[in-house]
């Protein structure tokens, strides 16, 4: 018997354990089953659930599930990534707490009473804090319910995946695919290290815009006027750019500037890149510390002097007096001096976007610095073809546009990092700088002893690589490749790879480059891209703006199903921002409870499947209808799954549980079940056992453990064992004459319902329907339905008539019209006034926010996300406004 009350939490806690214990998520690498795979995108080993991992790893598990139920040998991959940047941050924060610090250039000279760790020691404080809380993930992903071959579970610095990084990298070096070259990063000056561009965070900032002169060379009384928001780079300019056609300054193209303070002769250039509209309509060229900069200074072969070292301070390139100067303090300095030497135009208050780095905090430096590089243009060749003939899929479509447009314009990708926790680069050098890449330092020292004719002793590269190195062979190295297991040869390639647009270029991308590049093949047939979860009003969660949403919280109040349905029902906006408000969890939390009380009532009243029951044997059409619309739900919600639109299959599962089941199934059928024993009563408590079994199994892949508790204690697991392994149930066929008929009755109780909300019909008046026009099968209907019409409908008497009184309501359904006399209940006039009034305002409302949409400013300068909200009020204006004048003339008034 169930218990009275739906209890998620105490479920939840139970079930899970049950599943993983008996084996239920694991895979079959030696079942003659059709492979389906996923692998999880690997969350950073030390971290914690957030609201991106519950929607993706929600979706995950919902086709998971799904395949697992159609037939298929199911590998849910499952693993963590070491983190390279994040983890390091963690554990020196930590570290610092205690008072100890590392052994790094640097690092003594800020507090000498420190006591510093060496990289040995260091990494072995990374691995305890790894053992301490690299399980924290994990287990939350089970409390979502995610079903993963935890037996599988591997770790982006394993053995395995280790060895695979390795043979990536001396491979791709010795085929000149992987080289050091001088360039600019983006430089953390707090981590010290390059990071990529998905660690850096663009802040709006407050500033200024400083106009400095810079004499002409040859005329002393002649200046050419340069706008700046980085006065302290002026120390390492080498160049001033000029638009071509600019009439102010094109004069000057091919002279020299003095730079004011260091006395250094910089070129003139004309160059597009200098817009002059913008700032004076002269930029300053610093091709060391700015990226545009950077490609101006190689297209007109100008030199690049790095100002600063990784500190941001002030180095020897800059006169003396500059020199270990902040950057910031430095900034204050020069337009201090060129203040006194007369060479500042003017000042301007100027709002502009920073680069911050996401995990030191401070601003990204653009630093000229010697790094691994690999040679991404020539990698995304292969992967280019792949997306064009069609070999990888993306949903959506247009996923597959920004692929190109990003992959057709790469740039070369900078693969090491200035840390110690993280797979070190495997290059040693020789006495004279000679690198030496292989797979052991063993290899490196006989390559050595070949190259120089002797034993030398070797230096290894303290770099280790980029995170995304590692995981971007996470399709095949998971699998047990560089070793041919059979796990590589059934799974590989993967099926779908689930993950947010965010990651498209830095994650997506270099898993095809790298699984093209080794397996010959893309590394899955399918990307399915998903938008962020943000707060109910669309903006974006973080700690600063206190909206941040704890998924984890929401499971303790509200349940996993809960939060799983709902991240599945937001999945419509694959692109987009998907608002999530903690009231819609509730509110997921409430249809779970509403499936759990139907069932409970069924059960109750003696629902119960009898053995070998054939639902063909029905003969109700109450109960030939209901089996119709379980099969078309059942059709509906396995199409929108094959079609990755789940938000489809959810809303499909909510009409239909709580519209068609609860709301209609059970009423319809409630004078059945409580009335006198007989054929009827049997039929359809049969076939309601019967659509609560079938109905948890569709409901399953979204909501596991709800349904796994229904189908237990409703007796199905003792007989057919846990719904986890059954199949995907086969729909039955749609009698068309019950399904005529019962769409007949639902649609006339429902109209006449919303007629008499709509027009503030009091709920306890009873009401007489006269039926006008309709025909023999219209009244047989009628006459069979009479006291399901008026028990649901509030109706008091059916009754045929030649027209319609003029006060009542009418409601066309099929042929007939019928009319229900209102006069003496409500008050017509003042109805209809009512009802204009608020069709008017409506449309006013409409009209405002048009003009708010035709307006190019407001679109352009408005958040996204309060364009969006105008939008989502336009459409329920537009909406509502439609519903009350049909209303309206339903009045006749």
């Amino acid at each position: 018997m169930l218990d009275k009350t739906y209890d998620p939490k105490e479920i939840e806690a139970r079930r899970y354990p049950e599943w993983e214990k008996a084996g239920a998520f694991r895979a079959h690498p030696e079942s003659p089953k059709q492979p389906y795979c996923i692998v999880i995108p690997p969350p950073n080993v030390t971290g914690s659930l957030h609201m991106g991992h519950a929607l993706d790893n929600t979706l995950q598990d919902v086709l998971i599930r799904w395949r697992r139920m159609k037939g298929d040998d199911v590998l849910w991959q499952p693993g963590t990534d070491h983190a390279g940047i994040a983890t390091q941050m963690v554990v020196v924060r930590n570290l610092e707490q205690e008072g100890i610090g590392l052994a790094v250039e640097g690092a003594a000279r800020n507090d000498a009473n420190k006591k510093l760790l060496n990289r040995e020691e260091f990494l072995a404080k990374v691995w305890e804090w790894k053992a301490y809380s690299g399980g924290t993930i994990t287990s939350q992903l089970r409390r979502l319910g995610a079903s993963c071959d935890w037996s599988r579970e591997r770790f982006t610095m394993d053995e395995g995946l280790s060895k695979a990084v390795l043979k990536v990298f001396v491979e791709l070096y010795k085929q000149g695919l992987i080289y050091k070259d001088l360039r600019l990063v983006n430089w953390d000056p707090k981590m010290l290290t390059a990071i990529s561009d998905l660690e850096v965070e663009s802040r709006e900032v407050k500033g200024h815009l400083w106009y400095f002169k810079y004499p002409i060379e040859g005329s002393p009384d002649e200046f050419i006027v340069v706008a700046t928001t980085r006065p302290e780079t002026m120390l390492g300019d080498t160049g001033i750019a000029v638009h071509p056609d600019d009439p102010k300054w094109k004069h000057l193209i091919g002279k020299h500037a003095v730079l004011p303070l260091v006395g250094r002769r910089i070129a003139i250039v004309g160059d597009e890149y200098s817009d002059p509209e913008k700032g004076s309509g002269a930029v300053k060229i610093t091709p060391a510390h700015d990226f545009n900069d950077f490609e101006v200074g190689r297209r007109h072969n100008l030199e690049a002097i790095n100002i600063f070292d990784k500190f941001a301070r002030v180095n020897d390139k800059a006169p003396e007096k500059y020199r270990g100067l902040d950057r910031f303090e430095a900034r204050k300095v020069v337009v201090g001096e060129m203040e006194e030497l007369g060479l500042v135009e003017k000042i301007e208050p100027h709002t502009h976007a920073v680069p911050y780095g996401d995990r030191g905090g401070v601003p990204v430096e653009p630093y000229l610095t010697e790094q691994w590089y690999a040679d991404a243009k020539k990698l995304a060749e292969a992967p280019l073809a792949a997306a064009r003939d069609g070999r990888v899929k993306f949903v959506p479509e247009r996923g597959r546009e920004d692929f190109f447009r990003w992959m057709e314009n790469i740039e070369p990708w900078c693969v090491s990092r200035q840390l110690w926790w993280g797979h070190q680069i495997p290059a040693w050098y020789g006495p004279d700088k000679k690198v030496f890449v292989a797979l052991s330092e063993e290899e490196a020292k006989e390559e050595a002893r070949v190259y120089y004719g002797k034993d030398v002793t070797l230096e290894r590269d303290p770099d280790v690589l980029d995170t995304w190195f590692s995981s971007a062979l996470w399709p095949f190295s998971t699998l047990g490749w560089p070793d041919q297991t059979p796990e590589v040869a059934k799974y590989y390639p993967t099926s779908t790879l689930v993950t947010g647009w965010d990651i498209l270029f830095f994650w997506v991308a270099r898993m095809m480059m790298m699984g093209m590049h080794f397996m010959k093949e893309v590394p899955f047939r399918t990307v399915y891209l998903h938008g962020l979860v943000t707060d109910e009003k669309g903006q974006k969660m973080s700690k600063s703006k206190g909206n941040v949403i704890d998924p984890l919280e929401l499971i303790d109040k509200y349940g996993a199903d809960a939060l799983r349905f709902t991240m599945t029902s937001l999945a419509a906006s694959q692109a987009g921002r998907l608002r999530l408000a903690p009231a819609r969890v509730e509110g997921a939390r409430n249809f779970a409870t509403k499936l759990w009380n139907a069932t409970r009532f069924a059960e109750m009243n003696g629902a119960a499947l009898p053995k070998g029951f054939d639902p063909a044997s029905a003969r109700l059409p109450v109960n030939k209808w209901m089996l119709g619309e379980l099969a078309r739900a059942n059709l509906a919600i396995d199409k929108a799954l094959t079609d990755f639109r789940l938000n489809e299959a959810a809303s499909t599962l909510y009409e239909f549980v709580w519209g068609i089941v609860c709301d209609w199934y059970v009423e319809l059928t409630k004078p059945i079940v409580q009335g006198a024993d007989g054929p009827e009563k049997d039929e359809t408590r049969a076939v309601t056992a019967f659509v609560l079994r079938e109905t948890v199994k569709l409901m399953h892949p979204v909501m596991p453990f709800i349904t796994e508790e229904l189908w237990d204690k409703l007796g199905h697991r003792a007989e057919h064992g846990p719904l986890i392994g059954q199949p995907w149930p086969a729909p039955a066929a749609v009698d068309a004459a019950a399904d005529a008929e019962m769409g007949w009755l639902v649609k006339l109780i429902q109209d006449i319902r919303s007629a008499r909300a709509e027009l503030n019909v009091p709920a306890g008046a009873k009401l007489k329907l006269l039926v006008i026009g309709g025909n023999d099968m219209t009244a047989a209907r009628l006459e069979t339905h009479r006291p399901a019409i008026e028990r649901l409908a509030r109706i008091e008497g059916v009754e045929a008539a030649s027209s319609a009184p003029k006060a009542s309501l009418q409601i066309v359904v099929g042929e007939a019209t019928y009319a229900l006399p209102v006069g003496d209940v409500i008050d017509l006039k003042a109805e209809s006034a009512r009802l204009q009034k608020e069709i008017k305002k409506l449309a006013d409302e409409v009209g405002k926010i048009d003009a708010k949409l035709a307006n190019a400013a407001f679109v352009a300068r408005a958040p996204e996300e309060v364009v969006e909200e105008q939008r989502e009020r336009r459409a329920q204006a537009e909406q509502t406004g439609a519903r009350l004048s049909t209303a309206l003339e339903r009045l006749g008034v």
